[in-house]
């Protein structure tokens, strides 16, 4: 296989970034880094979310091809002119701290959800009416905390777009489905979305998300009518323009096949909750610096044990699921590796030019006057609704463990008032439903849509159905939940 160009710039570039890891000691620069960055180091991650937004709206097939090169200039654009004022050794340092500790498990992770919910077919005669699509919403809102919701949008978005491919209105159905299946279903659990898993590794016990049942009930609710009465009229105006449902004569039952990739399923979700376990473990700790012990990286960088072994059972259930899964599965899922090509080439992009934004926010978050608990809501769910909201969380749950609080839960970060907690739970799992690239799975349900013919909202459209649905949500969560009594 011939390398191009632009693949050999890219290993060349990345060789570069190791070679100073080899020849100096960690710059003391590395912690105070914050501090230090001008605030204009945010323009890239600025100019990534315009190309994401922008370019598909002027020259969507150009993007599909070259989106991929468009991060990796974004990416440059950053480390560039930080190579340059920081040092070789500063921005190799920040650079694979981000690939190594958050990118690579983030994608594994999604790898594997996507290949082995991609084995598991749900046949039977689903035609997509209001009841119908209101049934697999609730359903695919129940499994999300318990399959993560990238394992529930990827197991049951092929379903939805099956039994609804006879309408012409139907981007609202995915839309929906990005809001409650994709994002808000995954606030109970840590394996429900990757926020509450770094939660849970620093201290807060497995089901105290429980607690977001309240807010998750209401607002499954609030959304489940409207989409209901919004699809009813859609549906019933075209049964009225002569637009029909397919007749089906004898009605086949639901099954699944592919069962036995619920094997792997378990596999992912079991390997996530034992790194959680093994990360908490005191036999697995550095008994000077109290850290997970783990493989030795460049540049002082470690890999935790926990989630070596997270991302190579993750990866053996891949593999497995590959292996063992029929073709003829794969075909009748429309299974094709381009929605995780895209997520993976458009949010390493996001990753790297997002490193100034955290580290500015790691550093002045206790100077944003951020106290109450509504605030701690807002500020995480605005800020997660543009960048990913893991780091966002641990950002802002660090901020939270800085609060005064009296009887407060008590976390590896030390006590955090419980209302507090919540607020910032809340704020990353639910907002991260506003953009697309809120949340992982929300660009993948997109592409997914989008390869089965789906005209899905531009950026900002989709922008527009959250303002539309979401805020107005949002704020009455505000009033009920958060807002001082």
């Amino acid at each position: 296989m011939r390398l191009t160009k632009t693949q050999l710039f890219i290993i060349t570039a990345l060789v570069l970034l190791l070679v100073p890891s080899f020849f100096a000691e960690p710059h003391e620069d590395a912690h105070k880094l914050g501090r230090l960055l001008p605030i204009w180091s945010i323009i890239p991650f600025i100019g990534m979310l315009l190309s994401i937004a922008l370019i598909p709206l002027f020259k969507q097939h150009w993007w599909e091809k070259n989106r991929f090169k468009i991060a990796v200039i974004w990416s440059l654009i950053f480390l560039v002119p930080f190579t340059i004022g920081f040092g070789p050794y500063l921005a190799g340092y920040c650079f694979y701290e981000v690939i190594v500790h958050d990118y690579l498990p983030f994608i594994i992770l999604l790898l594997g959800l996507f290949t082995v919910s991609g084995g598991i077919v749900i046949k039977g005669t689903l035609v997509g009416s209001p009841k119908v699509n209101f049934a697999i919403l609730i359903i695919g809102t129940l499994l999300a905390s318990w399959i993560g919701t990238t394992g529930a949008s990827v197991l049951l978005i092929r379903p939805v777009l099956r039994a609804n491919s006879w309408r012409k209105k139907k981007a609202h159905v995915v839309v929906f489905f990005i809001f409650l299946v994709s994002n808000m279903g995954g606030a109970l659990t840590p394996v429900g979305d990757p926020p509450l898993f770094l939660g849970f590794l620093r201290g807060v016990p497995f089901f105290w998300t429980m607690q977001l049942a309240p807010m998750l009930i209401l607002n499954a609710a609030i959304l489940l009518s409207a989409f209901f009465l919004l699809d009813r009229t859609l549906y019933n105006k075209e049964i009225a323009e002569g637009n029909m449902p397919p007749v089906v004569g004898n009605k086949e039952p639901v099954k699944i096949e592919g069962i036995h990739n619920l094997i792997f399923l378990f596999m992912i979700i079991g390997s996530v909750i034992l790194a959680g376990i093994l990360g908490k473990a005191d036999s697995l700790k550095d008994p000077v610096s109290g850290e997970t012990i783990g493989i030795h990286f460049a540049y002082g960088l470690t890999i935790p044990i926990n989630i070596l072994i997270e991302m190579l059972i993750i990866l053996l259930a891949a593999f497995l699921s590959l292996r063992t899964t029929k073709k003829e599965h794969h075909r009748h899922n429309n299974f094709n590796w381009g929605p995780i090509k895209e997520v993976a080439c458009v949010f390493i992009g996001i990753f790297v030019t997002m490193i100034p934004v955290l580290v500015i926010l790691r550093a002045h978050g206790e100077e944003l006057g951020i106290y109450e608990p509504w605030q701690f809501f807002w500020a995480v769910g605005i800020l997660s609704s543009f960048l990913d909201n893991a780091p966002t969380y641990l950002v802002f749950m660090t901020t939270a463990s800085a609060v005064p609080s009296v009887g407060g839960l008590m976390t590896y970060l030390g006590p955090i008032a419980p209302q507090i907690l919540l607020a910032v739970s809340a704020g990353a799992v639910f907002m991260g439903a506003n953009t697309y690239i809120g949340n992982a799975p929300n660009f993948m349900v997109r592409t997914i849509a989008e390869d089965n013919g789906v005209k899905m909202p531009s950026f900002f459209g989709y922008m527009g159905w959250a303002c539309c649905f979401l805020i107005p949500l949002f704020i009455l969560n505000t009033i009920i939940f958060f807002a001082p009594h």
